[in-house]
Order: C-alpha cells, then sequence, then structure tokens
C-alpha cells in the first residue's frame, strides 16, 4: 500500500487565542461548539480579541489526524480544498513540511478565501470554534483521487462534511470508492453540533455501517438516541464493526469487533483541548496500521493526546511524537 490513510476534510487555518468567561455572552458566542459563521462575521470577532497574541496554524480536524499520523512515521495523503491566497499558500506549505500528499497544487487553486477557524480557549480549556469555510465549503467529488484511495489502507472521513452539500457527497464518493476497493472505512462524528443538527446527513454517510467510528460520549448518546453510555456502546454495534469512543479525562471505551477494551488516561493539567480528539485519531489509526491491538493503539492515543492538551493549540512537534512513541515501544 502507498499509503496508511486517505483523509477527506475540510483544510483552515487555525486563529488559536484566548479569551474569558464573560467573553461569550458579550460577543454572542455560543460556548463550547462549533459554529459556522460567514466571512463578516469571523471578521467583528477577530476584532475584539487579542489577535497579537494569537497563534496561527495549519487545523482542519482531518488534517489534524493526517498531520499526527505522519509524524509518528505514517504516510498520509490529505484531499481538501484552499484558495489562492496567503493562507491557502500556508496550509499547503504546512502539508508539504509534514510530508503530506495532497490532490492540491497551489497554481491551480481557485480563488477566494482559504477556510479559517476562530478558536477560543476558555479558562476551563474548553475550545470554543467559530469557523469560517471559505472555498473549503466547495470541497467536492471532482478533488478526490481514486488511484489515491485505492491504495490506501484506511480512508477516513470528517465529520464536518457534512455541513455542506459538496462535502457531503465528496464524503459518499470516498466510501463508495473505498468500499469497491476494499479499503476500510473511517469515520469520525467532529463535533456533537454535526451529530445534532446534521443527523440526517450523517446517517446517510454511516449507512449499513463503517469499520470504525470515532465519537466522544456527547456524541455517541446524541446519535444512538440513548441517555446512557452503556446504551450507546450497545446501539453503536449497528454503525460500526469497531468504534471508539473517547471519554475525556476518563480516557476512553474501545470495541475491537469482539470486545471492549477500557483505555485509562493519562493525567494531564489541561489548558486547550483543542486538537485532544484528532491526535488521538491519528494516532489510534497509525497504531491499526503499524501492528499494534486495538489495546496498545488506544493505549498510544491516549498518551499522545493527555500531552496536546498540555499546550496551546491542536498540535505537537514530529519530535515531540517521536518521544512518545519511543516511549510506549519501551
Amino acid at each position: 500500500m502507498q499509503y496508511d490513510v486517505f483523509g477527506v476534510g475540510n483544510a483552515i487555518v487555525d486563529i488559536v487565542t484566548e479569551v474569558g468567561y464573560d467573553f461569550f455572552e458579550k460577543n454572542s458566542v455560543e460556548k463550547g461548539l462549533m459554529t459556522l459563521v460567514d466571512d463578516k462575521r469571523q471578521e467583528e470577532l477577530m476584532k475584539v480579541i487579542d489577535m497579537k497574541n494569537s497563534k496561527m496554524t495549519g487545523g482542519g480536524s482531518a488534517g489534524n489526524t493526517i498531520v499526527a499520523l505522519n509524524q509518528f512515521g505514517g504516510k498520509g495523503f490529505y484531499s481538501c480544498l484552499v484558495a489562492n491566497d496567503e493562507f491557502g499558500k500556508f496550509y499547503l506549505n504546512d502539508l508539504n513540511h509534514h510530508g503530506v500528499a495532497t490532490n492540491l497544487k497551489f497554481e491551480n487553486c481557485p480563488s477566494g478565501h482559504t477556510g479559517r477557524c476562530l478558536v477560543m480557549t476558555s479558562p476551563d480549556a474548553q475550545r470554543t470554534m467559530n469557523t469560517f469555510l471559505g472555498v473549503s465549503s466547495f470541497l467536492a467529488p471532482e478533488h478526490l483521487d481514486e488511484q489515491a484511495i485505492t491504495h490506501s489502507k484506511y480512508v477516513y472521513l470528517e465529520g464536518y462534511l457534512v455541513a455542506s452539500p459538496k462535502g457531503l457527497d465528496a464524503m459518499k464518493e470516498t466510501k463508495r470508492i473505498a468500499e469497491r476497493k476494499k479499503v476500510n472505512v473511517a469515520l469520525t462524528f467532529s463535533d456533537p453540533s454535526m451529530v445534532k443538527y446534521f443527523s440526517q446527513q450523517m446517517n446517510e454517510i454511516v449507512g449499513a455501517s463503517v469499520d470504525l467510528l470515532f465519537c466522544n460520549d456527547e456524541e455517541a448518546l446524541l446519535f444512538t438516541g440513548t441517555n446512557s453510555l452503556n446504551e450507546a456502546r450497545e446501539k453503536l454495534k449497528q454503525a460500526a464493526k469497531r468504534f471508539v469512543i473517547t471519554l475525556g479525562a476518563n480516557g476512553a471505551l474501545v470495541f475491537d469487533g469482539d470486545t471492549f477494551i477500557t483505555i485509562e488516561s493519562y493525567p494531564a493539567r489541561a489548558v486547550d483541548t483543542n486538537g485532544a480528539g484528532d491526535m488521538f485519531a491519528g494516532a489510534f489509526l497509525y497504531g491499526i496500521t503499524h501492528g499494534h491491538s486495538y489495546a496498545g493503539a488506544g493505549k498510544l492515543a491516549s498518551l499522545s493526546s493527555s500531552h496536546v492538551v498540555r499546550q496551546w493549540g491542536p498540535r505537537l512537534q514530529k519530535n515531540d511524537l517521536q518521544r512518545i512513541l519511543g516511549e510506549f515501544n519501551v
């Protein structure tokens, strides 16, 4: 296989900043959720935050996951869409820096605005995101690479794409090609809001089932319409052959197709939870594509996520992940 994982998702440049508790009410922002906004609304918010002390980084849920996979030593391909602007150049340079293959060449990118995400982190380390998708909302089946899908062990579908009709089509086409070529299909719900407000679209993607599902406990309850984790995990067996339910500071629950595995958490003083789920998925996908059991992959993913939440921003440096992998393999 040429690639371990073929990812499809939004290409977003993250602008990570700290805000106080009173920021949300003052500026009519719904705390703790990802909200899609237009360019004008995002510009309004950027005027009232401390931009000088904000950090810009490559982002996008699946993008973060594929970068993490590569930093561990895996090989990923990312299908996305950026504009021919400075943010687009920044994003493609970031993918190239991490060795991620992509469908894009900067000179062929469309005019317009590259997607941006204002990540507001409150003192309780909770992330609140206002996302302007820009040209990423036009990601469509024509931006896929069928050869790359065919030569991958897994495809990884970003749940955020269900909010865009064309993005939904791209997810469906990726899954269709993967199933035809007998490539495993992994899906992340990405955010509770995607499950809550786009339940029909999410069900269309899940279809009969997916091979591997990533979700957190809130998303699991919303998707299954249940009130307890025990009920949710049983109903999820109908939607996914194998799945992972992350539980924040309580670790994770993994179903490997036969048994449930409890993954313990690692102590961490969280300052920013942005990207923890993306890192978990990247480490887990690296683990299962490089000879580790589901239990082992879950342990590596939990350990890696515990390091992400100790810092600002959704990504670690490659040498950090290599060090984590070395400690894990000892």
